[in-house]
């Protein structure tokens, strides 16, 4: 008899609603929170689910999800078995969050690999081969092409993560501390790597040293540390935020405002 700890509660249907709504990953899409509004409406159906007779547990659970999310919109079912398999769980939710964050961007790259970088442009050559002899087949068989990848991949993912993600964790209930650390390490790593290739701060003060001139950005910050401004940035949005409690909404404005003023007396 099925124990009531492994006893699964959701169901091939479920899966393939939540599969489903991973489509709309990027309906409300923003530059604020990126995915993460189409990320808690995917989870949606498994956590009303799991925490169906617990009102408070699911608002939490979908506060939790509603965090900054961003990987690629295709694979993204790949994350969600996993993740919503821990829920089911009831796994500490920041070993969730942590593995959540350690696997979106080396996702990303992946399928940025398979579907931008190969996929596409091979099933697009196929039809636009077509479209430039006037054949209005072409778009067709690009459109039909991609999709007998990218639709059957998105279901496949949700429930082969999903089983994969009940019993691993089965495995490694004795080890949770190490999984979290773990995946809090790499999770860290993976904002790095955000900050310093998405995070862009360009000052042009400069100032002359005999004939040569010395631009105060790459010739000194950057010969300290590359990319300490971005960091520097992040960790002062960061501060405000997590301390002074600033939304991220009003810290855009601020950012926006103060990036006119700067640009106008030409600092950036």
């Amino acid at each position: 008899m099925e124990s009531k700890e492994t006893k699964k509660l959701l169901t091939k249907k479920d899966l393939n609603i939540m599969a489903f709504k991973s489509m709309f990953l990027q309906a409300s899409f923003n530059y604020e929170r990126m995915q993460a509004c189409g990320w808690a409406f995917t989870l949606q159906p498994g956590l009303k689910k799991i925490f169906k007779d617990d009102k408070e547990g699911l608002k939490a659970a979908l506060h939790r999800h509603m965090e900054f999310f961003n990987t690629h919109p295709f694979l993204v079912t790949a994350i969600a078995g996993i993740i919503i398999a821990m829920e089911e769980k009831k796994e500490d939710p920041e070993i969730i969050r942590a593995l959540k964050v350690a696997i979106m961007g080396p996702l990303g790259g992946i399928g940025d690999a398979i579907f931008w970088f190969t996929l596409i442009p091979i099933t697009a050559s196929l039809g636009a081969g077509l479209a430039l002899e006037g054949n209005i087949i072409g778009p067709i068989l690009f459109i039909v092409l991609f999709n007998l990848v990218h639709l059957p991949l998105r279901f496949i993912l949700m429930h082969y993560f999903y089983g994969f993600g009940l019993n691993a964790f089965d495995k490694l209930k004795t080890a949770t501390k190490h999984v979290q650390k773990a995946a809090s390490i790499v999770g860290v790593m993976v904002v790095g790597a955000l900050i310093a290739s998405f995070v862009k701060v360009n000052l042009t003060l400069q100032f002359n040293v005999g004939e040569k001139v010395v631009n105060v950005q790459n010739d000194i910050i950057n010969a300290i540390m590359p990319n300490l401004l971005p960091l520097a940035l992040t960790l002062g949005i960061y501060y405000f935020i997590s301390k002074k409690g600033l939304t991220p909404t009003k810290m855009i404005w601020i950012i926006i405002a103060f990036s006119l003023v700067a640009s106008f007396f030409g600092i950036i």
